[in-house]
Order: structure tokens, then sequence, then C-alpha cells
């Protein structure tokens, strides 16, 4: 499928980010009703599509929180799972982090509708909570708990894919920054690229997604797989489903490594580059079809 058949819309991802950012307070683990605003417009969202919706609710610090989950192709037992965060970190509006993603994430669920591709296995979008902390890389992390259950009912995942922090770039010099010296020999010192993130002995998923977003995505497609103790590898959503056996990758900007935002206030939609992001939207739904 050529990428003008792919009909991505700005306007749409534009809407789905400004919706998250300006709900307030902050759509964090302390602001209950805000993160269960989010929550319910993510689940609206998915109620307009012809697939199956499910609530994954659980317990918190004596609150409940919810996991959000849209299935196409429910006929199959194999899966792809494709995720993203809802929740920020402090009291930020986490334009970046990680609503890109989020409206990532729904623009690919309304294509899969609107396009109707030929699936050979079921596709679940999940919107997570608490992927920041204090809950970060705990067994109440959303991806957490939605990884577990699938592994607890032996659900067989062909691969998951995260979707974090999709949306900033920079065409300046030396706007990229890296964890160790060897890999600023190896990728470009301008952040204007994508990066699909794997761990060693994954190379042929990583490979996969990275050649299907290429078929179609007018961005600068990176690729890399690292041992997870590398700094920043493991810090989305992906590595919960590691942690169960699953494979899994990350596509993301680089994060720190590239926004100075990254969690602060200044977070917000104007930093975005929208056009570069339906590039990496329009990469991530080929990717999703090609491995389904």
């Amino acid at each position: 499928m050529s990428m003008h058949a792919i009909p991505v819309s700005k306007e749409r991802l534009y809407a789905d980010v400004q919706k998250l950012t300006s709900v307030y307070p902050p759509r964090n683990y302390q602001n209950l009703e805000s993160l269960n605003a989010i929550a319910h417009y993510i689940h609206e969202e998915y109620k307009k599509w012809d697939c199956l919706t499910e609530v994954q609710t659980y317990d918190a610090e004596g609150n409940t929180y919810q996991n959000l989950i849209a299935s196409f192709g429910v006929g199959y037992n194999t899966r792809i799972v494709l995720g993203a965060h809802y929740d920020v970190c402090g009291d930020q509006p986490g334009a970046d982090d990680n609503a890109s993603a989020v409206a990532g994430l729904l623009e690919v669920g309304r294509l899969i509708d609107q396009l109707q591709p030929s699936l050979n296995c079921r596709v679940d979008l999940v919107a997570y909570t608490l992927e920041e902390p204090p809950f970060f890389q705990t067994p109440l992390q959303g991806s957490a708990v939605h990884a577990r259950s699938m592994s607890q009912n032996k659900v067989d995942i062909k691969a998951m894919i995260c979707l974090e922090m999709i949306g900033y770039y920079s065409d300046k010099p030396n706007s990229q920054q890296f964890p160790i010296p060897e890999l600023a020999a190896i990728y470009p010192s301008v952040g204007n690229f994508i990066v699909v993130v794997g761990k060693t002995g994954e190379e042929t998923l990583v490979q996969e997604v990275k050649t299907s977003m290429k078929q179609v995505a007018n961005i600068d497609v990176q690729a890399i797989n690292a041992p997870p103790q590398m700094v920043g590898i493991t810090f989305s959503d992906h590595a919960s489903y590691w942690n169960e056996g699953y494979p899994a990758v990350m596509i993301n900007n680089t994060s720190f490594y590239r926004n100075p935002h990254y969690h602060e206030t200044t977070d917000t939609i104007d930093t975005l580059d929208f056009d570069k992001m339906t590039e990496v939207v329009r990469g991530v739904y080929q990717a999703v079809v090609n491995l389904a």
C-alpha cells in the first residue's frame, strides 16, 4: 500500500493531543477525575469503530485505574498488541509524553476500521494507565497488569509495539544526544528521525517493523537492538511484555536524549511536529498490518 493510500489525518492527531493536554488538573495518578475523563474519551473513540472494546480495571493505592482495549479480528488466537500510556508524570500537560502516542494509537485504530485491511491475527490496541512514577517498572504499571493477564491466560502474542513519545523533532545541528558515545558514531546528530527500539536477540522483529515503516513513511526510520541494561532501552510499556517473555519493540523519538521539555511544564502541543508525527503513524499502521 502506498503512503497516499493510508489517509492519516493530521487534524485528528492534533485534536487528540489537544484533548489530552487541555484536561486540568493534568492526567496523573493523583488527579483521578482527569485521568478518568481521558479514559472515557479514549473508550468513546473506540466505540465509534467496528471492534470489541473492553475496560481492564485494577486497584492501586486504594484507587481504581483503567486500561482501555479495542480489538480487531477477534476470531484469531495469535495477537499483535499496539499500546501507549495516557497518564502523565506530575503536573504537566504531557504533549509528547505521551499524548502524541495516544493520538497515534487512536489514529491507527481509525485506519484499521476505515480501510479494513485483511488481518490474519487479532490486533489489540491498548491505552495504558500508570506508566509514570511512582508506578513505573512496578507490578502496578498498567502495561504490567495487561501483559501479566495475557501471560496468565496463555495468550499467544506475536509482537507488541509500544508507542512512546512520537511528536518531538528538531532540525537543529547536534539536537540529538546519546546514552553512550559509540551510538553517536552510528546515528544522526540531528533529532529529526524516529527509532524502532528492540533488545538484543530480537533483531528480526525490529527489522520487520523498520522495513514496514520505511515502505510508506516519509521520515528517517532508524533502528537499534541493545541490551536491556542500556539506559533508556526499557523505559516504557514494551518492557512489561519482555518481562512476560513476549517479543516487543518501542517506537520512540529518543525522549530526553532529544526533547528538552521531557517531564517539564513546557511539554506542550506547540512543541510538536504534526507533519512528522503523521508520517510515523502511517508507518506504524503499515507495520501493524504487515505483522498481522
